[in-house]
């Protein structure tokens, strides 16, 4: 698993959504220039390895999550709403190579649009207990994944039950395509629009 994704993610859950969750009621995020942000208080966003907050810029890179929630102010933990997946613990360092981070934050950004050009009635939603950004459209989950062990990679999938003998239908929720493998986020709305159009 790629060391940069497993820290954002905790990132995302223990700095981000948990300290909104309290004070807000919301685990939602939101892709944003850079990264990705809060949607209600707190405040927050991470452009690429920093932490803003209260209009200040706090390198990620070598320092912990304990550390980082402490010198922001923050009430840090993951939101008490579902159980973490998060492999990372708030006392150890944070590994966060800038190329990746940026490869991540194309990724959420490529998914953001995608989703808008697919369903531009829906506000795509960045879930932080998959580190996912998706909508949700006639019992149809669409989404980019910033990767996961079932592709090491950032990809974007239809999440529905897979269609015996169509061999669009490749993975075992549903389908699923290495942003790699697509030309930007049209590419990636065509590719939900397929799905669709094959249930």
């Amino acid at each position: 698993m790629n060391p940069t994704r497993l820290a954002l993610h905790g990132v995302a859950e223990y700095l981000l959504a948990g300290p909104q969750f309290r004070a807000s009621g919301t685990i939602r995020l939101r892709a944003s220039d850079g990264g990705f942000a809060t949607v209600a208080e707190p405040e927050l966003r991470v452009d690429g390895r920093q932490l803003v907050a209260g209009g200040e810029g706090y390198e990620l890179a070598g320092r912990t999550l304990a550390e980082l929630a402490a010198a922001a102010g923050l009430d840090g933990g993951a939101p008490d709403s579902y159980a973490s997946a998060v492999t990372i613990g708030p006392d150890d360092p944070l590994e966060i190579d800038a190329i990746h981070a940026a490869r991540l934050a194309e990724a959420l950004a490529t998914g953001d649009a995608a989703l808008r050009q697919f369903a531009s009635a829906e506000e795509p939603v960045l879930w932080p207990e998959h580190f996912d950004i998706a909508i949700r459209v006639d019992e149809i989950n669409y989404g980019v994944s910033t990767g996961d062990q079932f592709i090491d990679e950032p990809y974007a999938y239809v999440g529905a039950d897979p269609v015996a003998g169509d061999e669009f239908w490749n993975a075992p929720f549903g389908a699923a395509r290495p942003l790699a493998d697509l030309a930007g986020a049209g590419a990636v709305a065509a590719f939900f629009t397929e799905g669709r159009s094959r249930r």
